[in-house]
């Protein structure tokens, strides 16, 4: 069975919470995305979801690549080829509206390390998310 992407849909909220819960992130809330939660990929294999990403579009050439996230239990030798998939389909979507740099933020080594593979540039420097809640 091969690799599939496809737009993120509302029935996807339930494995992406599970799946932040177990990576023992923040609580993510649909506010917080695009398109309230659907404004993204995620890659599967049959019917079994494997990786997913945001991609936030900005009234500026740049997007925004975030909240990259793995279903922790698929152990297949395929995960990394999943990721690069993921990364590679919402930088096809920046570019086809007009987007010409896309950005992202990352700490997990295995993610930063696609990310060179795939020909971004990474900071030798750690730096920090940086949030607000205004309302």
């Amino acid at each position: 069975m091969k690799l599939t992407a496809r737009a993120l849909q509302e029935s996807d909220w339930g494995t992406l919470q599970e799946w932040w819960t177990k990576w023992n992130w923040p609580a993510i809330t649909k506010e917080m995305l695009p398109l309230n939660g659907c404004g993204g990929l995620i890659v599967c294999k049959g019917n079994i979801p494997v990786v997913s990403g945001f991609l936030y579009l900005t009234n500026s050439n740049v997007a925004w690549m975030e909240w990259i996230i793995s279903n922790q239990d698929y152990r297949e030798e395929d995960r990394k080829e999943a990721l690069e998939m993921l990364i590679s389909g919402l930088e096809d979507i920046a570019l086809s509206v007009g987007k010409t740099i896309i950005l992202s933020v990352g700490r997990n080594k295995n993610l930063i390390s696609t990310h060179k593979k795939l020909g971004y540039t990474v900071d030798g420097e750690a730096s920090y998310e940086i949030s607000k809640k205004l309302i």
